[in-house]
């Protein structure tokens, strides 16, 4: 694909002044990152690609160069970006555009300002829970209790790792930073990387003593009761994201997350159709012939009655408005409906007065249906294979 002009992914002017260019790569930045976009891929590119543009106009040697020869600059031009070739993983583009973010490494990872020792916290893993709802809890929405098995703070050393609070010391390796800079010789001179300190784990300081319990970790394993609100409307299938309710990180780290995975129960009364109930409503001849009034049952446990007309079909339907399932947090259209699905219940058994009482009706025209009648039939028929 074609790259784009980078004051166009920028959004800004070609005589747009730093300050511009920082505010217009922010936003982009905001609204493009991972952790907004799980699983997103042109998210992520669009990301990598904001990166990459402010990389080369922020720096007025680079962006000189660009404003004179555009990709194809002298030495090999912007085409090699490794932003655009994603070559650098998030936390190294947070890690080099820090000062963006107000003096912090974006949404976690790397944090302190540009010029600062950029150190890392570590971040607890996410948990999965898998919750089972009925179609009333559904309704309503629900708070449910779990006790967890999982990774909390030492309760001896609270967290930090470090015996009787002997606290921690700058690394010596990275000085504090949390990484290491490695200069090597290449065909095309003196090239230097930077990675993550290996003593350290990239946090700056290491523990002077290390604490018998967690082994200088500073978690354990704990149980923890979690209460989670599962709002009304939600669908089988659905993740909740649960924040900061996972493992806990290492060394007073980032609490990780609860995945709540939603599994709805199949109801003895009603089949879901997303927002909709269907109610099958199996008449006796009588009522469908002669009408009446008969009670519908709801998901709040009263039932609601209605009429039904004499002469009223199979198949015909009628709808409960407002009676069915809401939208899960306003996603939607409201409120649905219960939708009531007639069908007649013919008996397969009759006494001698009753097939004598049905055979009387035999020869009647009351009880042959017209051409309208069977034409209206088999449109319904049609419209099932439509």
């Amino acid at each position: 694909m074609a790259k784009r002009d980078y004051y166009e992914v920028l959004g800004v002017s070609k005589d747009a002044s730093d300050a511009e260019i920082k505010k217009a790569y922010r936003k982009l930045a905001i609204k493009y990152h991972p952790d907004r976009n799980p699983g997103d891929k042109e998210a992520e590119e669009k990301f990598k690609e904001a990166a990459e543009a402010y990389d080369v106009l922020h720096d007025p040697q680079k962006r000189q160069q660009y404003d004179q020869f555009g990709f194809n600059a002298p030495g090999g031009g912007f085409n090699g970006s490794p932003f655009g070739a994603g070559g650098f993983s998030m936390d190294d583009i947070f890690s080099m555009f820090g000062d963006v973010f107000g003096g912090r490494g974006g949404f976690g990872g790397f944090s302190g300002g540009s010029g600062h020792a950029q150190t890392r916290k570590y971040r607890g893993s996410d948990l999965r829970l898998k919750v089972k709802l009925t179609l009333q809890e559904v309704a309503t929405g629900v708070t449910k209790k779990f006790k967890v098995r999982k990774d909390v703070a030492c309760p001896d050393c609270h967290g930090t790792g470090a015996k009787n609070g002997a606290g921690v010391e700058t690394c010596p390796n990275c000085h504090g930073s949390g990484v290491e800079i490695r200069t090597q010789q290449s065909i095309f001179g003196m090239m230097q990387t930077q990675t993550t300190c290996h003593v350290c784990g990239g946090e700056g300081t290491i523990v002077k003593e290390k604490c018998p319990k967690c082994g200088g970790d500073g978690v354990v394993k704990g149980d923890e009761v979690v209460e989670i609100n599962i709002p009304a409307g939600v669908e089988d299938g659905m993740v909740l994201n649960v924040p900061g309710k996972g493992n806990a990180g290492k060394h007073n780290g980032i609490n990780g997350d609860i995945k709540v995975y939603i599994e709805v129960e199949n109801s003895d009364i009603f089949i879901r159709d997303k927002q909709d109930l269907i109610y099958n409503l199996l008449l006796d001849i009588p009522t469908a012939v002669l009408g009446g009034t008969v009670e519908i049952p709801t998901l709040d446990g009263k039932s609601t009655k209605i009429k039904i007309e004499p002469g009223t079909q199979p198949g015909k339907t009628l709808r409960l408005r407002g009676k069915g399932l809401p939208a899960v947090n306003g996603y939607g259209y409201g409120v649905g409906d219960i939708i009531v699905q007639i069908s007649v219940y013919i008996p397969k058994t009759l006494s001698h007065e009753e097939k004598k009482a049905i055979e009387s009706f035999r020869n009647s025209d009351n009880f042959k249906g017209d051409n309208s009648t069977k034409e209206t039939i088999f449109q319904k028929f049609r419209n099932l294979f439509n």
